[in-house]
């Protein structure tokens, strides 16, 4: 579960900075929070190729899943301020019980889709808290005159 944590809140973050998600992977909400799309299918692929190794170990009377890389890290396709962010996510989640993660990723973005459908990124723009401010206002009313003509308010 939190390995889909991972990557929801790598993605969602940097397409509030950027514009464009991480990896642009569809993620499905379910009952838990959001799970990447072909997530389990790829950590299937990478276990039989032999590039990764998953281990089930109990903890607190559930069991829980780690993954170790088999072979070295190649930073092929990921910058190196994504890797940061990557690690910075991880290291969050990991400080996180799975059901305190579940929580944290019932957000406004979540909620945004019915059970089962993807949740489009654009939903991630509800997670920013936004203050309007007079500036705010006196464009918005400057823009709309001129949209609208000259005509006053």
């Amino acid at each position: 579960m939190k390995l889909h944590k991972i990557l929801y809140f790598a993605d969602m973050m940097t397409f509030l900075d950027e514009g464009r998600p991480l990896t642009g992977v569809d993620y499905l909400k379910q009952k838990f929070g959001p799970t990447a799309r072909h997530l389990t299918s790829a950590v299937e692929e990478l276990v039989r190729e032999g590039r990764l190794a998953v281990r089930e170990a109990e903890y607190h009377g559930f069991y829980k899943k780690d993954y170790a890389p088999t072979t070295p890290f190649v930073a092929k396709r990921l910058a190196e301020r994504e890797q940061q962010l990557l690690q910075e996510v991880a290291d969050f989640v990991r400080g996180k019980t799975a059901k305190q993660i579940s929580e944290i990723s019932h957000n406004a973005a979540w909620e945004a889709a019915e059970l089962g459908e993807v949740i489009p990124y654009f939903t991630a723009l509800q997670l920013v808290p936004v203050e309007v401010t007079d500036t705010d206002r006196a464009w918005a009313l400057e823009a709309a005159r001129a949209h609208a003509g000259t005509r006053p308010f």
